[in-house]
């Protein structure tokens, strides 16, 4: 079936190409055309099923109303949480979204940023990998409207949105030294991302701060890319390597499901025999049994934010962004395992 043209809508209409041309745009009222002939316009593209060719309407008007948006997984809880509550935000601003994940491979995401450049995207949302410096400078470089989320880059000049990682592992920290823990473990990945590293700080501190040693064979730092298999031996090793711990910090969600699948394997009950604490919640964690007490990330407070970062960099008539770094509190979920 042949494509219906801007031509093909205008004699339809009764009008000239050109009228209908300012009218899709939204410069009827600029142009002086009559409401009528406006209205009658709208109608005959409705019905008729047409399409301006985003290409065109891109290079016409300097503008695609699409966004696009990076993260780490789109198959992970927090990220397609996440993701879906931005394309909210984003549709309620008239910007389409399109979105792909890394999985924190810094070559694929150096790939996707470029191919979302090709597709004449009007702004980038991106959860950095590592390894991803050299691509987000040369957005910030090219006055490219660019927001980060859940990680950045310091020597980078490029607006973020993140929550207080540091503090949300203080919260749980103090909850556990204070119901009388003190060999507490902490469980977290070794890329080097900016919210890891301020967990694991968190975690040192609080135990510094409450005059507990810290003792480095209760940190285990696990590969990310490790096979899960790989993943869960490692995690049983180190629990039955270390039977005294009494309770175990998870920094990500998805190395709080592994946890409950190696403490099930060796038997031991929360919080009975254990208590555990994971940042970052997750559909499981409410459901297995007795609850899993987790550091809780506002997914619709960091939506908002890097919208309203995006949008004051697309509005030429903003000035200056009123700030470019935004930090949201996290929040202690207090459930059965601690």
């Amino acid at each position: 079936m042949k494509r219906l043209t801007l031509k093909d809508v205008a004699k339809m209409a009764g009008v000239a190409p050109s009228t209908v041309s300012f009218v899709l745009n939204g410069k009827g009222k600029q142009m002086r055309i009559r409401d009528e002939v406006a209205t009658r316009i709208m109608q005959v593209a409705e019905k008729s099923g047409y399409e301006p060719h985003r290409m065109a309407v891109n290079l016409r008007t300097g503008q695609s109303k699409t966004l696009g948006l990076i993260v780490e997984s789109i198959s992970g809880s927090f990220f397609a949480s996440l993701a879906k509550t931005i394309e909210t935000e984003a549709e309620r601003k008239g910007y389409n979204v399109v979105y792909c994940s890394t999985e924190n491979n810094a070559q694929k995401g150096g790939e996707l940023i470029r191919m979302l450049g090709r597709q004449m995207v009007d702004g980038y949302l991106i959860t950095p990998a590592p390894g991803m410096e050299k691509e987000i400078q040369h957005l910030v470089q090219q006055h490219k409207p660019v927001v980060l989320m859940d990680s950045y880059f310091p020597a980078i000049k490029a607006p973020y949105v993140l929550i207080n990682n540091f503090d949300g592992v203080q919260q749980g920290m103090k909850h556990l030294i204070g119901k009388g823990f003190s060999k507490i473990a902490f469980v977290t990945v070794d890329i080097k991302l900016i919210q890891i590293e301020e967990r694991l700080r968190g975690y040192v501190t609080a135990l510094k701060e409450h005059k507990l040693p810290v003792k480095k064979k209760y940190i285990l730092q696990l590969q990310y890319h490790k096979q899960r298999e790989d993943s869960l031996k490692e995690l049983q090793a180190f629990i039955e390597a270390n039977p005294e711990i009494d309770a175990i910090f998870f920094s990500t969600n998805y190395l709080g499901i592994l946890g409950l699948e190696v403490l099930a394997r060796l038997g031991l009950r929360m919080p009975q025999d254990i208590s555990v604490i994971c940042f970052d919640d997750h559909d499981i964690f409410r459901l297995y049994p007795p609850g899993i007490s987790v550091i809780e990330q506002p997914i619709e407070g960091i939506a908002k934010a890097v919208i309203d970062l995006l949008m004051q960099q697309l509005d030429k008539t903003s000035g200056p962004m009123r700030k470019s770094s935004i930090e949201l509190p996290g929040k202690f979920i207090l459930r059965g395992s601690a």
